[in-house]
């Protein structure tokens, strides 16, 4: 006779009968770590896993350079191509860096008692990497919100590791994206941060958020000839005003600026409900989310 109790029966946790308690796991573990670090709200950076920091990419270029020319042949000379490419890219990798370090050294001196604004990405390589730790360097808190798939790596080790979550659903996973965030910095990548950028900004065009938030898009020379929204207004697929969701930027300071401007707003009053319970202030705005 099976006298375990469902709750420890793990062939049973992982049965589709029990997919509603993995699912509401994966609101409940979350909700309690947010609350015993006090974080309250998030900027959350999202960009492509490929981007590398400029000394690893540099590093990379150099050792087909290195090649001597007799062992040199076409597919380096495509790799060298490839390579050089990536160390262009890295100045992302640095310049995420830079904005993660300059926003955490702000929010740590603002005066309150929880956690404001803190860093937030998807817990992964690349441009994720960057921001958590610039928000490292700077000696603060960073959110790592990891998905579990075959091909990616696990939480990069800049993440605060009480803070570091790998999720099962993607769904859960966008929930925590967009529940906590009062802006988002979308650094260039691909069709990842393409469809959570595009979820997000359609909440905020359907008045789904309970805040205003912060959209910018950073590096014009990426995005400007990939995101074109000119005709989508033409053909009224989105009101022009619309177009105001996002603010387009190039430099860490000028994105800061731009942080720092919306942030200030939201530094309303603490209640005593918001301090009892961080990441779960009520707003004022008719928003569900």
């Amino acid at each position: 006779m099976n006298k375990k109790r469902a709750y420890f029966d793990e062939e049973f946790l992982r049965s589709d009968e029990a997919r509603p308690i993995r699912i509401i796991s994966e609101y409940l573990d979350p909700l309690r770590r947010f609350h015993r670090e006090h974080i309250q709200d998030t900027v959350v950076f999202f960009g492509s896993a490929r981007v590398q920091s400029r000394h690893a990419a540099r590093r990379a270029r150099a050792r087909i350079e290195g090649l001597p020319e007799p062992k040199r042949h076409a597919t380096h000379e495509a790799e060298l191509k490839r390579l050089s490419k990536a160390v262009e890219w890295s100045r992302y990798y640095e310049e995420a860096r830079e904005l993660a370090h300059m926003l955490t050294t702000w929010s740590m001196s603002l005066p309150t008692e929880h956690n404001r604004f803190v860093v937030c990405s998807g817990g992964g390589p690349g441009i994720m990497e960057a921001a958590n730790r610039g928000a490292r360097e700077a000696g603060g808190k960073s959110i790592g919100l990891n998905i579990s798939l075959p091909y990616e790596q696990g939480v990069n080790r800049f993440v605060t590791p009480e803070l570091a979550f790998e999720f099962h659903y993607f769904f859960m996973r966008k929930f925590w994206f967009a529940y906590l965030a009062k802006a988002l910095v979308i650094f260039p990548g691909g069709f990842g941060t393409l469809d959570e950028m595009f979820e997000i900004l359609t909440l905020a065009q359907t008045e789904k958020l309970s805040k205003e938030l912060k959209v910018i898009l950073y590096g014009t020379d990426y995005w400007d000839p990939i995101m074109d929204f000119g005709p989508l207004v033409e053909w009224g697929a989105i009101e022009r005003d619309d177009l105001k969701l996002m603010e387009r930027v190039n430099t860490p300071k000028e994105a800061f600026a731009s942080l720092k401007k919306h942030l200030l707003k939201q530094l309303e009053p603490e209640t005593k409900s918001e301090r009892k319970a961080p990441g779960l202030a009520k707003t004022r705005s008719k928003g569900k989310t």
